[in-house]
């Protein structure tokens, strides 16, 4: 074999300074299905070009390659972009990959059975928490959250509770990195008052948001852990203050501990001691 066939020898074919054209447009057509996502009513052509700073012909184009594959679809009358059943399959094929999330189905439904309130599984993504899986509630008022959205770790019941047995050193850089900004007047918005509320939470075993992330809304959640004792995910139940008042925390926190322990003993994990706090320095 020649110098020049050596060099190329399992390299497929066209590789070379096409290849990094191809990784361009590959990462354009995810980050347009990411904000697609994002958007469940659908974006129009010029929303979407805009939110990924594309032009609109470029767009276009990815949109239409998409849509040939089956991930995104044209609404006919409204003339707007959506994802497609096959995105869907994907993602859904990721969460079913992940036992802690079948394990933790079963689960959810049954605090709704208990409490009759909306429960959510969560886990961390970097700053934030992403929600994973929901049981609603059966009340005409009641709290529902959509699967994939977001909400600050430090802001929400199931961010706290993810957050209070994270390394101190992930601890300070998300602190350092995503900062306390305040999303209701009742949000844990200085450090000193997070690091306060996030040892009751370990002392405790389960993390209450009262007003924090929404006005109106109250929440308790609690950590499922993996075999190490690191956060793998939490659990909660929230609803309206006027059905989760002050006085029912407790109770309501009480079974979500207990509950997210079953879950981390069916995942064969191990639920820390209080002396394994890890964000208090």
């Amino acid at each position: 074999m020649s110098e020049g066939k050596r060099r190329t020898a399992g390299r497929p074919a066209g590789s070379g300074k096409n290849t990094s054209g191809h990784s361009q447009s590959l990462v354009r057509g995810l980050n347009l299905l990411e904000r697609l996502a994002a958007s469940p009513g659908g974006l129009a052509l010029s929303e979407v070009a805009e939110q990924a700073d594309l032009a609109p012909s470029t767009t276009h184009r990815l949109l239409q390659a998409l849509q040939s594959q089956g991930f995104v679809t044209q609404d006919s009358e409204l003339g707007v972009w959506k994802i497609d059943v096959k995105t869907f399959r994907i993602g859904n094929s990721f969460l079913e990959a992940r036992d802690f999330v079948a394990t933790s189905r079963p689960f959810l439904r049954r605090l709704t059975a208990q409490t009759g309130e909306t429960a959510n599984l969560g886990v961390r993504d970097n700053g934030t928490a992403v929600f994973l899986a929901q049981s609603e509630s059966p009340q005409m008022m009641r709290m529902i959250t959509r699967l994939g959205s977001r909400a600050p770790l430090h802001a929400s019941g199931i961010g706290k509770a993810l957050m209070a047995w994270l390394p101190s050193d992930e601890f300070e850089r998300i602190l350092d990195e995503r900062g306390l900004a305040r999303v209701t007047e009742n949000t844990l918005h200085t450090p000193e008052a997070l690091r306060e509320g996030l040892a009751e939470i370990r002392r405790q075993g389960f993390a209450c948001d009262r007003e924090e992330h929404a006005i109106g809304l109250h929440c308790v959640a609690a950590c499922i852990h993996d075999e190490h004792g690191i956060p793998l995910a939490a659990i909660s139940v929230s609803g309206p203050k006027a059905r989760i008042p002050e006085e029912r925390l407790a109770e309501l926190g009480a079974l979500v501990r207990d509950t997210a322990a079953e879950i981390t003993a069916r995942l064969g994990g191990r639920v820390p001691t209080t002396r394994e706090s890890v964000a208090e320095a």
